[in-house]
């Protein structure tokens, strides 16, 4: 049997892409990604209504506390920074934690971000019960829905009568059984994350569209859900 040199079984592997045109790669992602946002469609609703919800809440001085696992961490600090970034300075500055957030998240959005090593649950659970009240939101997003962490955080959050929403993969999973509400993108991993960017964007777009509307009509905003 020929040998084959680990330079040769990577160029092997790389043949399918050299052979490709570079839209054709384009076109193939599209195609990948296409399912997880039809996905996403089928909860509209469902996102809508937490977005006007959210600012509900936010305006009546409740707070909003994410957390997001792995890749998930860094869409639901962009979310933060971008619902805090677009109303700095039209009202009183809303209460958000950030948790497993970085410096440079805080910045942009003005957040309250603490830092959280990944998989230490006890931690994420404790910070959760110093920070969360009753009617406070914790939002949880995970691409598996499998994090210990965000499972200890989702008790903790409803053991002080918060409500939990959870955007994860596919269903079922754990961490969309134990939340209150949870939206659930039936596709892989990678898709699913990006799926969960453009669903975190689309809430925060409703919020803005609810805190204008309360601006402008104060009878706009729902009574709650």
């Amino acid at each position: 049997m020929k040998a084959v040199s680990r330079l040769q079984r990577t160029r092997v592997a790389e043949a399918p892409f050299a052979m490709k045109a570079p839209v054709d790669i384009v076109l193939e992602h599209l195609r990948q990604v296409g399912p997880a946002v039809a996905s996403l469609r089928n909860e509209s609703s469902r996102l809508a209504g937490w977005g006007e919800e959210l600012a509900r809440r936010l305006l009546a001085g409740n707070r909003l506390v994410t957390a997001g696992s792995a890749g998930s961490a860094a869409e639901v600090q962009q979310f933060t920074a971008e619902l805090l970034g677009r109303h700095s300075g039209e009202r009183r500055p809303f209460s958000v934690i950030a948790l497993r957030g970085d410096p440079a998240a805080a910045a942009a959005g003005s957040a309250n971000l603490i830092e959280i090593a990944q998989g230490h649950a006890d931690e994420v659970a404790s910070l959760v019960a110093a920070h969360v009240r009753a009617d406070d939101v914790l939002l949880v997003v995970s691409a598996s829905g499998h994090r210990h962490a965000l499972l200890d955080a989702t008790a903790a959050a409803k053991a002080a009568r918060a409500t939990v929403w959870a955007v994860t993969g596919r269903a079922p999973n754990p961490l969309a059984q134990a939340a209150d509400e949870a939206i659930c993108i039936n596709a892989p991993k990678p898709q699913v994350r990006e799926a969960q960017l453009i669903a975190l964007q689309a809430m925060a777009e409703c919020v803005s569209a609810a805190l204008h509307n309360h601006t402008t009509r104060p009878e706009a905003l729902p009574g709650g859900m």
